[in-house]
């Protein structure tokens, strides 16, 4: 534990000395050298790779480099920028990012769901369709860490690695399209200044066409399933079982506390930091629910889930590197749209495929808020700004035709990142826990390539194609 709570205390240091100085020196035009991107570049390489090629180095040692890779950038910000503004801005949204991943995680943990039902494609997908819509109550994070136990149990006469496929496709990705709890890169766009209900009333017709679509895909799959692994007439009395209720009171605050915006909420206390105003009563209303929901937890069910910090652990070392490495190429990108050649290659096409494509095989997250800068950045706007993200999103940006093209590029951005997320295992956090826990359970899963090619090639693009022409090219 030592290196833990040494690495802790240095990333403590390293926010307080940065929130002290955050007013002396700051100049946050100053842009970084091209080479500055390298650590970005090189930490998703390795977020990529590191599970598959070298899973044991990556997984004694990505908690130091993550963190490592992060503080050398902002170091280099601090001393030969002289730009506190950046890495200020990153922590903030850093901190608001975890705030709100860990009480879902470990509320969800303390809930343990039995259902007592026959595994056939009507209950499954029933299941599968009710998970979707609770991913954007609770994240997929939480939706999937809460369901991924009962949906193995209720097919664990008929159990297929295709099962736990589809239920990544469903709960881990498409389905937490509506609001920003339901994926991280919704939230980052939420923490930047789009408004909260805007994906629900701009993204649900594509949520319902890629719902509809999955579902025909997963009937015909589960209908040609009629395996019996024990070959015994089994009894299903229909009824379930919901032990931690209470959690459920947790996971609720901490989606309420949302909600506490200063930058909607002016009377909600809060940090103005170089004119923009941070909150902390969020953050500490969340990570106090976290911490009640573990302690007022009940044992045996966190026994029978597994519960294990380690995978909230390692987002919160993997992305305090993201959100500090990306600093180079989000000012970088936001140059580059402002030029002639940049201007000329962002359009909604671009936008949806380059973000579903690196949104498959890195992390969803930073490829969102990297694509939004640049198409904010067309239009000479500044992500960091705010009002400008939410004139962007209500399409009141001028220069542009009201109403319609910001919305649509926001759009195509949001869609791409969540949707293309389900295109691998690496392409969005809960898809390895999901992996991991139907491996733990005796399930051989395919690999990185066969899950590629023989479930995300043949089922999940032509839906994403099909998206595109409907959505983006005819209407």
């Amino acid at each position: 534990m030592t290196w833990k709570k040494n690495l802790l205390s240095l990333l403590l240091t390293f926010l307080l000395t940065t929130l002290a100085n955050a007013s002396d020196g700051a100049h946050p035009g100053n842009l970084p050298p091209g080479w500055l991107v390298l650590p970005f570049i090189a930490l998703l390489a390795m977020i990529a790779t590191g599970p598959l090629f070298y899973p044991k180095f990556w997984h004694h040692n990505y908690k130091f480099i993550a963190p490592g890779l992060g503080i050398l950038v902002a170091a280099y910000y601090f001393i030969a920028l002289h730009d506190t503004h950046a890495p200020v801005h990153a922590l903030a949204e850093y901190i608001s990012f975890v705030s709100l991943l860990t009480p879902l995680f470990i509320a969800s943990g303390g809930i343990m769901i039995r259902a007592d039902f026959e595994g056939n494609p009507k209950t499954n997908l029933t299941l599968l369709l009710v998970g979707a819509m609770l991913a954007n109550l609770i994240g997929t994070t939480g939706a999937s860490m809460l369901l991924i136990r009962p949906f193995i149990r209720l097919n664990r006469d008929r159990i297929s690695p295709y099962l736990i496929v589809f239920f990544i496709f469903f709960i881990s990705n498409l389905g937490g399209s509506l609001t920003p709890i339901g994926d991280p890169p919704l939230f980052l766009g939420f923490l930047k200044g789009v408004p909260f209900e805007w994906t629900i009333v701009y993204v649900l017709p594509e949520w319902l066409f890629a719902m509809a679509a999955l579902s025909v895909f997963f009937y015909i799959f589960d209908s040609r399933n009629k395996k019996d692994l024990d070959q015994v007439t089994t009894y299903y009395s229909g009824r379930y079982l919901v032990a931690g209720k209470n959690n459920f009171i947790f996971l609720g605050i901490a989606v309420l506390a949302v909600f506490l915006d200063p930058n909607i909420f002016p009377w909600i206390p809060s940090i103005e930091i170089q004119g923009t105003r941070f909150s902390f009563v969020r953050e500490v209303i969340q990570l106090t629910v976290g911490y009640l929901s573990f302690a007022m937890a009940e044992k045996r069910v966190l026994k029978r889930n597994e519960f294990s910090f380690d995978p909230i652990m390692e987002v919160a070392f993997l992305f305090i590197g993201i959100f500090l490495t990306m600093m180079p190429a989000l000012q970088l990108i936001g140059e580059f749209a402002t030029t002639e050649q940049g201007k000329a290659a962002i359009n909604t096409h671009s936008l949806y495929w380059a973000t579903g494509f690196l949104s498959s095989f890195l992390d969803n997250a930073p490829t969102y808020v990297n694509f939004l800068t640049a198409s904010m950045a067309k239009y000479g706007l500044d992500v960091n700004n705010p009002e400008m993200v939410r004139a962007f999103a209500a399409g009141t940006v001028a220069g542009i035709e009201p109403g319609t093209l910001s919305q649509i590029y926001l759009k195509a951005i949001s869609v791409a990142s969540v949707f293309f997320g389900a295109m691998t295992y690496i392409g969005n956090g809960p898809n390895f826990m999901v992996k991991s826990i139907a491996e733990f359970n005796g399930i051989t899963m395919p690999s990185f390539f066969g899950y590629l090619v023989r479930y995300a090639i043949p089922i999940l693009l032509p839906i994403l194609f099909l998206e595109w022409i409907i959505f983006f090219v005819i209407l």
